[in-house]
């Protein structure tokens, strides 16, 4: 059965068809242009957007088209090359059918296979802009490496771009020789099985010529690979991460690289000479040479020397390159002026009271977790459904008045939209009515309240405290992922308070303005959204916001950039501003070794909150620098980048390529430089490589017998490292508390202290990123983290109130166990959190201290500490059969004090008993009753005193035994 042509209406409406496909798919790459154009215009970084588009654009045709011309010309030449037709051979006649087939598309495939070569070479040059951006604009470092005397920009910014040429050549060159040899065999002038000469002299010269080329390109691959063993990592004893020569590099793999140039290049001159010569003998032969000199030379010799040279006499052999691992790795990650100092671990002084007056002057003790305390905050102060608080706090400085950064430590954050809590989700409610959080929420570090809830400096909503006057609402947040459309016809839910919703319209000049019908369609196809398009909600003024975290935005604007995992929000100037801070790295920095900053940053938290990760534009690196400080409104989504390290040479060519994008340093406000910190992820790098290179000396370092690490985190099972903690604090050789970074280090493989680090974390002052090891002696042992969790564990008196409070849906968790040194010794606290009992969220009930072996478990801190050094003049007396402490109980002649005082034990006991049986609520009335009786007695007394009479003054404490929380307004409850 014949078909038929298809009908000039179906051929019509087919390809009417065709062409609007192909015009949605060209709509579809438009819209994704045009929307990221429009992006960078509106947050002012256009030059960020159109720089780095022109130069994807210039390599993608450059080198794209040097593919094609290479490949095509060879094709060209081969078929012009092509001998004249003779008698036929059979693999002659087999292939005069394909000749025959493509020679009316000769011209057509051709132009075919050189635009796909060219396509694909295009596409992977433009990748390589950063490259090409950092060797045209880089800077010199004014450091020359210690092997070649070349400056270290050399390594960074020159030989990256020399390799990626280098590569591109060999593609070239392989990608040549196998369109020639395939044109050639094509045309007659290769032949596998025919009788006579397997090539033409004109295939032999055109091939030969070719694979000189590459031979050629060989050459300058050893000359290069010299150079490159300076930043070469190797696996080494003393480190699996070794970057830079060792023994056999310099006294074997250098002068054998310099040896098979020399071979190469004479290799390359024998297959150029057979443009006369007509024969591959002797090319042929200088490639067996080359090939078997690159086993012998390259690889056998070196095994030689290492096996009878180093392995021998190892450490005097390699200690002169290890000294130059050393010195260019301390350099390289800003750890070279890390001060360690020698520290007893124990005290000296036997005044119990002037110690515990040195702790106050030596820290200000947080016991509020901002790792824990989240849920605390999201139940007393989201006060709506569609606000949260993110999982992890952030910990500030403000003065007490709480206008600007002081001497308080202050958990901060801000509450954000959570559209997963609005009552109705659909695309008018989540993209239009609910589109920003609103306020601060902040409480003093320092001190929990009689119920062990944190003692607010800013709450409520609008957000009211110390802070003063400041725009609240926060458009840009770490919670906010989705678009918004604001600014037209479709009012905004603002807040609700007792009188009921109120409504906003944003005023800020933020987003796309969605009033142009191109801008429409264009967001509609990248949002995949079409009701953007003809929506009645959307009109005159209406403004999309997307790309809305803090660590986003930023990475947008700078895409060479890596960022910190923690942005944090602060009060600047009237505004929330989220500070980010950010880095410049390379991974050519030559004897520097290598780390990987996933895997350096990760912790307990990162493990647990994937937001907190590290956005890292290279992960191995060797050469890191908190170049830059970032800010991103949180009303106007606004992003300012100033320049933090001055002396950067990684940030000066990046500021010399992306010309405005950087403010000076100069213009950053004392508001907004009261709030900057040492950043966490630089100082977990710094933390993971001063492990190995907190020594100087060679032979040391080689042994092994100092290396330490980082232990994990006590009080997360994940077997995690322990996170950096935030700490006004002061060490040994300073005069007064400095905001501070602290951590410690375990030696390797075991559980006791090897030493305490702390970097000065304030901005503006003078000592802002010193580092400071107090190292231990190896002669004694001091209690690590993981030694001092099981000692609080194991003592029965804490185990058993620590059982009391895990029973029922109650259960314990364990806050920060911060490290503080003091007067020799070192002090531990930790504060220990009650969540259940009807309660969602933690709150403080216990702190654990230890200093000198002597342990406290109490419900404050300062009852802890007094515990520990004596301070309050008691004397623990033995347990009783419940394990508490036996205590006489108060009596007073005074009948109505008496009836109070006996009112106050039936109160007391209760709560014991509604402890024991994890019933909160229960005990929570336990406890008012209680501070209702001894507030009677106390009247009562004090009425008793005023007319005269005479009884026993009654105990503050009047139960026989004690609690875990015996404070008489310590009621979990509410």
């Amino acid at each position: 059965m014949r078909v038929g042509r298809p009908s000039r209406r179906a051929r019509t409406l087919l390809m009417t068809l065709g062409v609007l496909a192909v015009l949605g798919m060209a709509f579809t790459m438009f819209a994704g242009f045009w929307t990221d154009w429009l992006w960078y215009r509106s947050v002012n970084y256009s030059s960020v957007f159109t720089t780095t588009l022109w130069t994807k654009i210039g390599l993608f045709f450059v080198f794209g088209l040097l593919m094609a011309l290479a490949v095509g010309f060879n094709i060209w030449l081969a078929h012009r090359l092509r001998p004249p037709l003779s008698a036929m051979s059979m693999e002659q006649q087999n292939l005069d059918r394909y000749r025959m087939g493509i020679a009316p598309y000769k011209r057509w495939l051709l132009l075919g296979i050189v635009s796909l070569v060219g396509l694909i070479a295009g596409a992977s040059a433009s990748s390589q802009w950063r490259t090409w951006l950092m060797w045209v604009n880089g800077v010199s470092f004014g450091q020359k490496d210690p092997q070649f005397h070349l400056d270290i920009s050399f390594y960074t910014f020159d030989l990256p771009w020399y390799r990626f040429l280098l590569g591109f050549g060999f593609a070239a060159a392989i990608l040549s020789v196998i369109a020639a040899a395939l044109t050639h065999y094509l045309y007659g002038g290769l032949r596998i099985t025919s009788p006579g000469a397997r090539a033409t002299a004109a295939a032999t010269g055109h091939l030969s010529v070719l694979l000189g080329v590459f031979v050629a390109l060989k050459a300058v691959a050893y000359w290069l690979d010299r150079y490159g063993l300076a930043v070469k990592s190797s696996d080494f004893k003393a480190t699996d991460s070794w970057t830079g020569l060792r023994y056999v590099d310099a006294n074997a793999y250098l002068p054998a690289k310099t040896i098979l140039f020399c071979i190469a290049v004479i290799c390359a001159l024998l297959f150029f000479a057979t443009l006369w010569r007509r024969t591959w003998q002797l090319p042929v032969i200088g490639f067996g040479l080359m090939v078997l000199s690159a086993i012998l030379i390259g690889g056998l010799y070196p095994a030689i020397v290492q096996k009878f040279q180093v392995q021998p006499n190892e450490q005097a052999k390699e200690a002169p390159y290890v000294e130059k691992n050393l010195k260019a790795t301390r350099e390289a990650y800003g750890i070279d002026d890390a001060k360690v100092t020698d520290y007893e671990g124990k005290s000296s002084t036997t005044d119990k009271t002037k110690l515990r007056d040195d702790v106050d002057a030596t820290a200000s003790i947080r016991v509020v977790d901002p790792n824990v305390v989240s849920p605390t905050f999201q139940q007393l102060q989201q006060i709506r459904n569609y606000y949260a608080f993110p999982t992890n706090l952030d910990v500030d400085r403000y003065s007490k008045d709480g206008k600007n950064a002081g001497d308080q430590d202050t958990v901060i954050g801000l509450r954000e939209l959570n559209l997963a809590g609005i009552p109705k989700n659909n695309w008018i409610n989540d993209h239009f009515r609910y589109t920003h959080g609103y306020g601060v929420v902040a409480a003093k570090g320092t001190e929990a309240d009689d119920e062990g809830r944190p003692v607010f400096t800013e709450s409520n909503l609008p957000s009211k405290g110390d802070l003063g006057t400041y725009q609240q609402r926060v458009y840009y947040g770490e919670k906010t992922t989705e678009y918004s459309i604001v600014g037209g016809p479709q009012k905004e839910i603002d807040y609700s308070d007792d009188s009921g919703e109120k409504t906003y319209s944003y005023e800020g000049k933020s987003g796309v303005n969605l009033s142009n019908p191109v801008n429409r369609a264009a967001y509609a196809v990248a949002f995949s959204e079409p009701q953007i398009l003809y929506s009645g909600a959307i009109g005159e003024g209406s403004r999309i916001l997307y790309n809305r975290t803090p660590k986003q935005r930023v990475e947008a604007v700078a895409p060479w950039l890596t960022i910190d995992g923690d942005a944090y929000p602060a009060v600047v100037d009237g505004k929330i501003q989220w500070i980010v801070d950010a880095y410049t790295t390379t991974n050519g920095y030559p004897y520097a070794s290598r780390t990987t900053l996933g895997d350096t940053t990760a912790d307990s938290l990162t493990a647990t909150n994937n937001s907190r990760a590290v956005v890292a534009q290279q992960n191995q690196v060797n050469y890191i620098r908190n170049s830059v400080k970032a800010t991103v409104d949180a009303y106007t989504g606004e992003v300012k980048l100033y320049q933090w390290d001055t002396k950067d040479p990684v940030l000066k060519t990046w500021m010399k390529a992306f010309p405005g994008t950087v403010e000076p340093k100069k213009d950053i406000s004392t508001d907004l430089m009261a709030h900057l910190r040492y950043p966490q992820d630089l100082f977990k790098v710094q933390r993971e490589l001063l492990a190995r290179y907190h020594v100087e000396d060679a032979n040391t370092f080689l042994s092994g017998s100092e290396v330490w690490q980082v232990p994990d985190d006590p009080t997360n099972k994940s077997g995690d490292a322990v996170p950096p903690y935030y700490l006004s604090m002061k060490m040994p050789d300073q005069s007064a508390q400095a905001f501070s970074l602290t951590t410690t280090f375990t030696p390797n493989g075991r559980d006791n202290l090897s030493a305490f680090m702390s970097v000065d974390a304030e901005a503006g002052t003078n000592d802002y990123g010193k580092i400071r090891i107090l190292k231990l002696p190896t002669s004694t042992t001091v209690n690590g983290p993981k030694q001092v969790q099981s000692q609080f564990n194991s003592e029965q008196d804490i185990a058993e109130t620590i059982s009391l409070l895990n029973r029922g849906d109650s259960n314990v968790e364990y806050g920060n166990l911060l490290t503080v040194p003091l007067d020799g010794g070192l002090l531990y606290v930790e504060p220990v959190y009650v969540r259940g009992g009807g309660l969602k969220y933690p709150l403080l009930r216990k702190v654990l201290v230890t200093y000198g072996g002597n342990t406290a478990f109490e419900d404050t801190l300062d009852e802890a500490l007094n515990k520990v050094f004596g301070a309050d003049g008691s004397t623990t007396q033995p347990p009783d059969d419940d394990g508490g402490t036996t205590k006489p109980p108060p009596t007073s002649s005074n009948p109505t004090v008496q009836q109070a005082l006996d009112d106050a034990q039936k109160a007391f006991d209760a709560g014991q008993e509604a402890l024991k049986k994890g019933d909160w609520e229960a005990y929570g009335r336990a406890q008012k009753d209680l501070e209702d009786a001894l507030k009677r007695a106390e009247d009562a007394q004090a009425a008793a005193d005023k007319s005269g009479g005479s009884s026993a003054k009654p105990s503050s404490s009047p139960s026989p035994r004690s609690s875990p929380r015996s404070s008489p307004s310590s009621s979990p409850s509410g």
